[in-house]
């Protein structure tokens, strides 16, 4: 042989060993195929020439392929020549090959003695078949079988275009079940030159007792009908290899596997699935099975297999095959900490190459450890480690990992509630007196209050199914014990029964609530802290999902990729308006959710919340814009000159939870008819945004900061609102500037407004005008939002936020001539320190009343969260804050020139 890596390919593999001996031949025809990968092109070309002549040629050379695929890809892999990924793609686009080949040549045979299968319009019908499992992943290990499903689009009769042809018509039905007997036996036949692929065709509906092949109709109907829980799981990696309406066939697939909501049946379902497994694994003694086994490849398959069927359905980009890639996108969605992802990547890397050298050794679809020491020696020699016993260390440690991980999602939670000492509460098993006492001890400080709204809890749900009734009884035990331990007990847990009445009839919810303490514990966090988030969780329920991973609620956004994400879930509904809107709407909920936890945890100061809402703010209008001009008959452009501006809260970056966003529109666009072309624009902009859906409502807007206020056009060229604020616009609107930014649309557009702003910002004034008509601004202000009550008003009372905010303006059109960094849109803290860094106000009083706007805001955002309508307090509780507010008026507004 004296080729290095022949050698060690006999030294490691008993069976290549075997074939190299029994044709010498094929040494030196691999030895001359080592440099690169055996890839399609060269696939195609050995079946190509010559053409095989009958069906036994076919069998023959399918197998040659084969033989030599084998062993040219299994000598570079264990020389080191090739990583895992190309192993696994080569035996998947092997298997693609040959059954694209043996496909044809008897689709061929038998249309030519029955005709072809055609449609009841005529058309010509393929047979698709369907790869699934490691092969539709395009994982396929070196000795597997292929699992396949046999289908065809439509019911017909097969027909030859020649009407002078004698054949035999046969149903489609008929023809594609021939044909699938033939292509497995092409296949897996086991000839004088072995097989190509054992076929298993155990997944396909009915399983054995199955149809051979079936049209689309009958699988949707079975997939709807009669789908199990497994089958989901099966479908997940379901892809298509031949024929065409491939489109047509995803869309049946899809919304079997992946749910538009929470799916967490998928939990009890995979567990369920991988118990049985472990039972098999013990039963059998397959403990050292490194696909089966604890810490074993199916468990880092169901590990990121379940969170594609509980989220799929909401993160398009998790409804891909390759278990690698799924892993690194569950990292890069938030949904797995980088840590458990590359562990997890390791032991697949690890485990999946360790298997291959298994069945290197026989060329035997085997996934056990060998307990022969001859074995044991090649296994280690090809895992290049000195010896069997480091090559087990080197196992456990992988497994250990997987394992944890696996165990981390999938550990069965405590479901018996008997025992809690509050079941009793519920259930009724006590006299009043018995029930005040544990109700009491619970923490609840009005017992008769409390079992009323149980008893009409009770008499809601019994209406509802046993099983149901059943979750509810488990649930409510360890909820009263959590709602007992929060401020306010009782109103938390009318918030939690108006949820639980809201969710019943979808009893996944009340079985995620009692299963997962966590998730239980974060929504009576949620449900106290806030009327609000009640009311948003309680409409839409399905944000319930976003409870079962902690790490992934209290993880940082990060913002780039999160719109990348939300792009990719808006490319899955092209054309799909109310897809789109929905899927805006569920985006922003559940971003909203996770900063509201995070903000209830105490990890968010009230500065980095209102970034983060403006960020997704920002997110939300840019494919907003994006989505509608795509959808836009008139356009004439493939790339709106067209720019969205942020006035206010929006433009300051100091959003709520529930803000408005103030927008300008603009547009730099010679057309003669962009005037008309980007107010339709606008007008669906704001028509997507205000659109009150199933999902809710994206953001209510206020339009009038635009030029002439509700009577001006929708939007204005950069022409035209420059000569409007440079020479028509009221101080009040240069107030308003300061707080304005460039959102999204065209940059261009967005760094010549930047550049109008600070123009318009450093234009000298007369100073005694300018305070009278920022005076005379801030009385009508006051004017308008008249207290009628004993109590200060946190924002339009003297002594407020607003008073703050007219005072900075006032600092910035007055100065900024002279100090240009007062036009940066830093906020209202940034800018008073800046203020007085310049000498313009005593820094000490700068730095007070910056404390003093952010402690406002602070007992402003907490009393807004708490579900008041207007933030007032008692006059006495901001005394100190009121007067540096007052200090800093004094200074600016009634002393400074």
């Amino acid at each position: 042989m004296n080729h290095p890596t022949l050698e060690r390919l006999a030294r490691c593999s008993r069976y290549g060993r075997r074939l190299l001996a029994a044709q010498p031949d094929l040494a030196e025809t691999v030895a001359g195929q080592l440099g690169q990968a055996f890839d399609r092109a060269a696939m195609l070309a050995f079946l190509a020439d010559p053409a095989c002549a009958d069906e036994d040629a076919l069998h023959q050379r399918l197998r040659q392929l084969r033989r030599q695929v084998w062993l040219i890809t299994t000598a570079r892999d264990l020389a080191g020549k090739a990583e895992l990924t190309e192993v696994m793609a080569t035996y998947s686009t092997l298997a693609e090959v040959c059954i694209a080949a043996a496909l044809n040549f008897h689709h061929t045979g038998l249309a030519g003695r029955h005709g072809e299968p055609r449609d009841e319009h005529g058309q010509p019908q393929q047979m698709v078949v369907v790869g699934m499992g490691k092969l539709g992943g395009g994982e396929l290990n070196v000795s597997s079988d292929i699992d396949l499903i046999y289908l065809y689009p439509d019911e017909g009769e097969t027909a030859s275009d020649d009407a002078a042809a004698s054949i035999r018509p046969l149903s489609n039905h008929e023809f594609f079940i021939r044909l699938g007997r033939k292509l497995t036996a092409a296949l897996g036949e086991n000839t004088a030159d072995g097989y190509v692929f054992r076929v298993d065709l155990r997944l396909r509906p009915w399983g054995e007792s199955g149809p051979f092949a079936m049209g689309f109709a009958m699988l949707e109907d079975y997939l709807v009908a009669q789908g199990r829980p497994w089958e989901r799981y099966a479908w997940i990696k379901a892809r298509p290899l031949t024929g065409d309406h491939h489109d047509e066939l995803m869309q049946i697939m899809r919304p079997f596997v992946f749910r538009k909501y929470l799916d967490f049946d998928s939990f009890a379902a995979i567990r369920d699935l991988h118990v049985q497994i472990r039972r098999e694994v013990a039963r059998r003694e397959m403990a050292y099975n490194i696909k089966l086994g604890p810490g074993g490849i199916r468990e880092i398959e169901f590990t990121a297999q379940v969170f594609q069927l509980i989220r799929g359905g909401q993160i398009a980009a998790l409804q891909q095959r390759p278990t690698l890639a799924v892993l690194a996108e569950l990292a890069r969605s938030g949904l797995m900490t980088a840590d458990a992802q590359q562990e997890l990547a390791a032991a697949y890397g690890f485990l999946r190459r360790l298997e291959h050298r298994l069945q290197y050794l026989d060329d035997a679809q085997t996934q056990l450890l060998p307990d022969d020491t001859e074995s044991q020696t090649m296994l280690a020699e090809a895992m290049n480690v000195a010896d069997y016993g480091a090559l087990l260390a080197a196992l456990e440690h992988h497994r250990h990992r997987v394992t944890r991980h696996f165990e981390q999602v999938f550990a069965a939670p405590q479901t018996d509630q008997n025992s809690h000492p509050l079941t009793a509460v519920y259930s009724g098993a006590a006299d009043a007196a018995g029930l005040h006492a544990l109700l009491e001890n619970a923490g609840y400080d009005d017992p008769e209050r409390v079992l009323a709204i149980l008893d009409s809890l009770r008499q809601y749900t019994a209406r509802l199914p046993e099983s149901t009734q059943q979750r509810l009884n488990m649930l409510l035990p360890p909820a009263l014990e959590v709602i007992g331990s929060q401020t306010d007990p009782v109103v938390t847990l009318e918030r939690f029964a108006a949820l639980i009445q809201s969710v019943s009839r979808r009893a996944t919810y009340l079985a995620l609530l009692a299963e997962y303490p966590a998730a239980l514990r974060q929504l009576v966090r949620l449900l106290a802290a806030s009327p609000w988030a009640a009311q948003m969780i309680t409409r839409q329920p399905q944000l319930l999902d976003e409870l079962i991973a902690p790490q992934h609620l209290m993880s940082v956004p990060d913002w780039t990729q999160l719109a990348s994400q939300l792009h990719e879930e808006l490319d899955a509904h092209p054309g799909d308006t109310e897809s789109q809107m929905d899927a805006l709407r569920r985006f922003k909920q559940v971003q909203t959710l996770h900063l509201l936890a995070q903000d209830v945890a105490g990890r968010l100061t009230l500065e980095s919340l209102s970034d983060h809402l403006s960020y997704l703010a920002d997110a939300l209008l840019t494919e907003t814009l994006a989505r509608c001009w795509a959808s836009l008959k008139t356009r004439h452009r493939d790339t709106p000159r067209f720019a969205v501006v942020g006035y206010g809260k929006l433009g300051g970056k100091e959003l709520g939870y529930a803000s408005d966003l103030d927008l300008v529109f603009l547009y730099d666009d010679a057309d003669e008819r962009a005037q008309e072309i980007y107010a339709r624009l606008a007008q669906r902009i704001n028509t997507w945004l205000g659109t009150v859906t199933s999902t809710g409502i994206l953001y209510e807007t206020d339009l009038r900061l635009r030029p002439d206020g509700a009577s001006g056009l929708l939007v204005s060229s950069i022409e035209a609102f420059s000569d409007y604020q440079l020479h028509h616009a009221w101080v009040w609107e240069h107030q308003a500037l300061t707080r304005a930014r460039f959102v999204c649309g065209d940059t261009a557009i967005g760094k010549t407004f930047e550049a109008l702003r600070r123009k318009v910002l450093s234009a000298p004034r007369d100073a005694a005008k300018l305070r009278d008509d920022v005076l005379a601004m801030r009385e009508k202000m006051h004017d308008g939002h008249v207290n009628d009550t004993d109590l200060f008003d946190l924002k339009h009372d003297h002594g407020g936020i607003v008073d703050v905010e007219f005072c900075v303006q006032y600092l910035v059109l007055r100065h900024c001539a002279a100090h240009p960094e007062l036009a940066d849109n830093v906020g209202n803290i940034a800018l008073l320190q800046r203020a007085g860094a310049a000498g313009l106000l005593p820094y000490e009083r700068a730095r007070a009343a910056a404390d003093a706007y952010r402690e406002l805001r602070r007992q402003q955002h907490a009393i807004k969260l708490s579900g008041a309508e207007f933030a007032r307090v008692p006059p006495q509780a901001l005394e100190n804050v009121r007067d540096a507010v007052r200090t800093l008026w004094m200074h600016v507004m009634e002393t400074a020139a």
